[in-house]
C-alpha cells in the first residue's frame, strides 16, 4: 500500500509511504483522493492530518519514475486533484499538513493547499518544475497569493529553497517544531480544532474560500448569504455553546 490511515477519535492520520521520496504518481493520487473524499463524509471525523513516512521527504510531488514510463503530466489524478484532497469541492473539514521533510514541486503545492501547515524544523520547500521543462501549476496560482511577488517568481523560476524557519517567516508555516515532535504538534492543533462547534468550523472554511477574492462590503453580504453561515447560526449548537458557557460546562456539539 502506498497510504496508510489511522483514525483516533475524530482525527484521520493519513500517511504518504512510497519510499525513498514519497513521491506521487497517478494510481497514489486517486488513492488519496478516495481516502479524503470519504474523510468528509464520515461525520465522525473532524480532522485530517497528512504527513510522509520516514524525515527526509514529505513528498516529492510528481513521479518522475513513473512520467519517464509514460505516465503523462495531465493524468487523472482524481476528483481532488494531485494528492486527493487541494481540488475537492466545497471542503468542509480541516486539513493539517505535517511536513516531516522536503516539500518538493506537488508535494509543497499539496503542502500549500492544507488549511494549516507545520513543519519539522529540518523541512524544505521548493518548485524545481522549471527546471525540469514543466510548470508548477497549482504553485503558480498558489504560492504568490502566499509570498511578495518577486520572491514567487524565484521559487518558481529558478527552484530556489525555502527553509521552514524562513517559511514561517513569510506565513507559509505556521509553527516549527523539532522533528521528534511533529505529530505531537500536528495531533494537538487537531485537538483544538476537535473543540469547535463542526457547523461553526464548516462555515468559515467556507466563507473564506468563497469571499476570498471579494471586497469587504460585498464579503460581508456574501457571508450573510452563505449556506454553511446560515446552517451554523440556525443550529441547535448555536444555542448549545452560550447554553454550556452559562452553565459552565463543556459544550456538546450535535452538528446540527
Amino acid at each position: 500500500m502506498s497510504v496508510t490511515t489511522r483514525r483516533e477519535g475524530g482525527v484521520l492520520e493519513v500517511v504518504l509511504d512510497r519510499p525513498k521520496a514519497n513521491a506521487i504518481d497517478a494510481a497514489t493520487s486517486r488513492e488519496l483522493g478516495g481516502i479524503f473524499a470519504g474523510f468528509m463524509a464520515d461525520p465522525a471525523l473532524r480532522v485530517a492530518i497528512l504527513t510522509g513516512a520516514g524525515d527526509r521527504f514529505f513528498s516529492a510531488g510528481w513521479d518522475l519514475g513513473a512520467a519517464a514510463g509514460g505516465e503523462a503530466f495531465e493524468s487523472d489524478y482524481g476528483p481532488g486533484g494531485f494528492g486527493g484532497f487541494p481540488e475537492l469541492p466545497d471542503r468542509s473539514k480541516p486539513i493539517i499538513a505535517a511536513v516531516n521533510g522536503m516539500a518538493v514541486g506537488g508535494g509543497f503545492e499539496i503542502a500549500m493547499a492544507a488549511d494549516f501547515l507545520v513543519a519539522a524544523d529540518h523541512a524544505e520547500f521548493f518548485l524545481p518544475e522549471a527546471m525540469r521543462g514543466v510548470i508548477a501549476d497549482a504553485g503558480t496560482v498558489r504560492l504568490p497569493r502566499l509570498l511578495p511577488a518577486h520572491l514567487a517568481r524565484e521559487m518558481l523560476l529558478t527552484g530556489r529553497r525555502m527553509d521552514a524557519r524562513e517559511a514561517m517567516r513569510w506565513g507559509i508555516v505556521q509553527d516549527v517544531v523539532p522533528r521528534e515532535r511533529l505529530m505531537g504538534a500536528a495531533r494537538a492543533l487537531a485537538a483544538r480544532l476537535c473543540a469547535a462547534a463542526p457547523l461553526s468550523v464548516a462555515a468559515v472554511l467556507g466563507i473564506m474560500r468563497d469571499t476570498e477574492t471579494l471586497g469587504v462590503a460585498d464579503a460581508m453580504a456574501a457571508m450573510r448569504r452563505h449556506a454553511a453561515y446560515r446552517a451554523c447560526i440556525d443550529s441547535d449548537d448555536a444555542q448549545e455553546g452560550p447554553r454550556a458557557f452559562a452553565e459552565k460546562r463543556d459544550p456538546v456539539w450535535r452538528g446540527r
